[in-house]
C-alpha cells in the first residue's frame, strides 16, 4: 500500500493504464490484504463520517465561504480518487501466494532474499509489488534496480546493481518464501 504516493501520481497511473500503457501488475496475498482492509476502512469509516460532516456544513447556509464545507467536498474527492485507485488495482491484480513458489531456489516474485554488499553487512527485502512498497519494512518493489538484478537468481550469485551512490556488488546468501 503505497499512502506516500501524491494524487497527481494516482492520476497519471491511472490514465496510463486507460490507454492501454497497463502492464500486469501483482500483489501479494498479504498486499492484496492491506489494500482491501484500507478500501473497506475508506469505504465503511472514513467516506460515511466525512459525508456527514459535510451535510453538517452545507446545513450552516452559505457554501461559498464556509471553510468546513470547501475542505469537506475537498476530502471525499481524495477519498473517492483512493476508493477508485484501490478498486482497480484490487480488480486487475494478479495475486501471489509466496509459499506456493514452485522453483524456491530461485528469486521470484514474493522470495524474501538476504543479500550481502562487499562490506559483508547483510540486509534482507522481501521482493513485491509496486503497491506494496515500503523500505522501512524491507518490501522493495520487483521493478526496482535491486529487484530487476534478483530476478531468477540464486544462492551464491552476485549481482551488480547501480545507485545513486555508485555501483554496488551483492551476493545473495539465502532466498525463502514464505
Amino acid at each position: 500500500m503505497r499512502q506516500d504516493v501524491p494524487p497527481e501520481q494516482e492520476e497519471q497511473e491511472e490514465d496510463a493504464e486507460e490507454q492501454g500503457g497497463a502492464h500486469r501488475r501483482y500483489l501479494t496475498r498479504a498486499g492484496a490484504e492491506r489494500m482491501h482492509r484500507e478500501l473497506l476502512r475508506l469505504l465503511n469509516e472514513e467516506r460515511p463520517k466525512v459525508t456527514a460532516e459535510v451535510s453538517a456544513a452545507a446545513a450552516q447556509g452559505d457554501r461559498s465561504e464556509n471553510a468546513e464545507y470547501i475542505y469537506g467536498k475537498k476530502r471525499l474527492r481524495e477519498i473517492d480518487r483512493r476508493i477508485r485507485f484501490l478498486s482497480k488495482r484490487l480488480d486487475t491484480a494478479t495475486i501471489v501466494t509466496p509459499a506456493e513458489q514452485t522453483d524456491q531456489g530461485r528469486v521470484y516474485f514474493g522470495a524474501t532474499v538476504l543479500l550481502e554488499d562487499e562490506d559483508g553487512a547483510r540486509t534482507t527485502y522481501q521482493i513485491v509489488g509496486s503497491d506494496e512498497i515500503d523500505t522501512q519494512g524491507g518490501r522493495i518493489s520487483v521493478e526496482s534496480p535491486i529487484g530487476k538484478a534478483l530476478l531468477r537468481k540464486a544462492v551464491g550469485d552476485t549481482v551488480e546493481v547501480m545507485r545513486p551512490r555508485g555501483e554496488i556488488e551483492l551476493t545473495i546468501v539465502s532466498i525463502k518464501y514464505v
